[in-house]
């Protein structure tokens, strides 16, 4: 049987499918970032991979960064797709966080209490969140950006190149003051909304809507 031509397919229909992959680079980029954390996993349970971390934390890395710029200037950046990639960043990083404990436990003994302080106010704002507005926020604040980071940054050391210090801190304590700004934007909002970047923006919002 003769293989069909391109040349005989409608342009206007693969124009079509184009736009169509196109649109969903966002959401490919963003659901890559989740799969990446059964990855993280294996490659702590193998023979460790400096290697394989380093190409796993810069994949997800570089995921965050363009996903939502992409949606952004298709004009296709929806509550529900800040939503998923808010999903797809906790996947990811609590993955990293079990990678951590099963490569050096002693980080996290070590830093024992900010870090319970640290998951105590991300369950916090869980609770919060659906109390409140019945589904989780998703402000992408810039404090939590700067904290994606810091995040980046913290487990790269630690996964990477088997090292501590102000990485590993930065992270722990960027987290703290991420969370705290996240808690007070939930209580000042009136209703639910979708990327608020500062405690100050929400407060604006608030104005607005009185």
């Amino acid at each position: 049987m003769a293989l069909v031509s391109l040349a005989t397919i409608p342009h206007s229909f693969l124009m079509s499918i184009a736009t169509t992959l196109v649109y969903r680079v966002p959401l490919l980029l963003t659901v890559l970032r989740a799969a990446l954390a059964p990855v993280m996993i294996m490659l702590a349970l193998n023979p460790p991979s400096s290697a394989g971390f380093a190409i796993c934390l810069i994949t997800a890395l570089l995921s965050d960064i363009f996903d939502g710029k992409i949606a952004r200037r298709l004009g296709i950046a929806t509550p529900n797709l800040r939503r998923l990639d808010s999903i797809a960043d906790s996947i990811f990083y609590a993955a990293a966080t079990y990678c951590l404990w099963l490569l050096h436990p002693e980080i996290i003994i070590g830093n024992l209490p900010p870090l319970l302080l640290l998951l105590a106010l991300e369950l916090a704002r869980y609770v919060v969140d659906f109390i409140k507005f019945k589904k989780e926020a998703s402000y992408h604040m810039w404090s939590a950006k700067l904290w994606g980071l810091f995040l980046f940054a913290g487990f790269f050391s630690a996964l990477v190149f088997d090292a501590t210090g102000w990485p590993v801190y930065l992270a722990i304590y960027g987290g703290l003051l991420a969370d705290c700004e996240g808690l007070l934007i939930t209580f000042i909002l009136p209703h639910w909304k979708n990327d608020v970047p500062t405690f100050v923006h929400a407060l604006r919002i608030r104005r607005a809507q009185q």
